[in-house]
């Protein structure tokens, strides 16, 4: 049998991003859960919130491997790493 205590698996406080987005683990986005009104956000651990997310990445590089003929970067873009114009 599985089990956990979600005291022991709890999630770090969220960083406030925008008035709209909330930031717990680094570049893993959320929608602030105040905004959610009609469906309220579930208490989820922190190792199936990692999970959910590397889930998603390994479904990005099989959709990759599948259907993209090239994948572009930031740099093939003409901006930089962090999505901002580079200085003339």
């Amino acid at each position: 049998m599985f089990g956990f205590r979600l005291s022991a698996q709890k999630p770090p406080d969220p960083r406030r991003i925008t008035d709209d987005v909330v930031m717990r683990f680094d570049h893993i986005y959320e929608v602030d859960p105040d905004k959610m009104a009609i469906f309220g956000q579930q208490d989820i651990p922190a190792w199936d919130t990692h999970r959910i997310v590397d889930s998603r990445w390994d479904h990005l590089a099989w959709m990759h491997q599948h259907f993209a003929d090239t994948v572009l970067g930031m740099s093939d873009l003409g901006l930089n790493e962090d999505g901002s114009e580079p200085e003339q």
